[in-house]
């Protein structure tokens, strides 16, 4: 039977469970030490690296959570990428050398010419984690015996969060998976496109170029059937509503203003979807009207979202053509 989590309260532990158990049927526990081991590495390593800032640069760690997809630590400084190399460099080279963690129950006299970490002023007997060249911090989580069980400690990313900023990380096993998986995920992407793994970078930065490129040329390629498309329409005043299938909204915005500003319409109305979908995204545009008051009246009628300014208003119909012409056309008319 799972256990959901364990708290203590009023000086009782408590288990919840993910099913009861019945009154007076004796449980064993077992220990997921997997699970347990995987945090005792996650835990040491942030030890280790948040001692090595404390001491190189005096920040203090003001955040530590760890996730189900990564290990999170705030410092109250900011920190350089090449900071971090170093910093990551120093910290396993504290792992390599498997030093002993260390876990003492100082007096209160002791504790006073102790140089130790702490977020908060403790009482009472204290706990406190030394691993030699790296840490000295009052805690009471677990760790592994040694540094060297930390295996690795890798640095994921790091932002500016409130001041400092907040890094990711990953220790021992856990590391080892993550790499596992992105690995994985570089090959996949080196099978698509062709490329050899090292080269991947500048294979995908040609693709993006190529993509834009492209992207550039479809532009220019859809101006030219804009404009064509307007010629087809005679000026007049009188509302005009215009289907054209796979627009985008940006090439709907596009073409409705191109429509409005050549007086194809006094409004306009572009719309692209299907009937098959029950769907069209739409424009409106018009330099004669409010274009709010023209989407909301349209959106009540035809079940559609959306909005924008006077000049125009973009959204979503959930309706049939016959259905937007013909709402389009009485409102317009108003």
């Amino acid at each position: 039977m799972e256990v959901l989590s364990v708290h203590e309260k009023g000086g009782v532990i408590l288990h919840e469970l993910a099913s009861p158990l019945e009154p007076g049927v004796l449980a064993e526990g077992i220990l997921d030490w997997q699970k347990r081991y995987d945090n005792m590495q996650q835990h040491t390593g942030e030890h280790i690296l948040s001692g090595l800032v404390h001491r190189k640069y005096g920040y203090d760690n003001v955040g530590f959570h760890m996730g189900a997809e990564e290990v999170t630590v705030d410092f109250n400084g900011e920190l350089t990428p090449e900071q971090l190399d170093e910093l990551e460099n120093r910290a396993n080279s504290l792992v390599y050398a498997n030093v002993p963690v260390q876990v003492a129950y100082p007096s209160m006299e002791e504790l006073q010419t102790m140089d130790y970490r702490s977020k908060k002023e403790l009482s009472g007997l204290v706990r406190i984690v030394e691993i030699p060249g790296g840490d000295v911090c009052a805690c009471c989580g677990t760790h592994v015996d040694n540094t060297g069980e930390v295996g690795i400690i890798k640095i994921k990313g790091m932002i500016r969060y409130k001041g400092g900023v907040r890094l990711s990380m990953l220790c021992g096993r856990r590391a080892l998976l993550d790499y596992r998986d992105r690995l994985k995920e570089e090959v996949r992407i080196s099978n698509l496109l062709s490329a050899k793994l090292h080269l991947v970078p500048e294979a995908v930065e040609k693709l993006k170029n190529d993509a834009q490129a492209k992207d550039m040329l479809i532009g220019r390629l859809y101006s030219q059937l804009f404009e064509f498309k307007v010629q087809s329409y005679p000026e007049s005043v009188r509302p005009l509503a215009v289907f054209q299938e796979e627009l985008n909204p940006v090439l709907i915005r596009q073409l409705a203003t191109l429509l409005y500003e050549r007086n194809r319409g006094g409004i306009v109305a572009v719309c692209s979807g299907s009937d098959r979908r029950g769907e069209y995204h739409y424009a409106l545009g018009s330099s004669l009207g409010d274009m709010r008051v023209l989407s909301k009246a349209l959106n009540a009628r035809l079940n559609g979202r959306g909005g924008g300014s006077a000049l125009m208003a973009q959204g979503t119909f959930r309706a049939d053509k016959r259905a937007i012409e013909e709402a389009f056309y009485e409102e317009a008319d108003k």
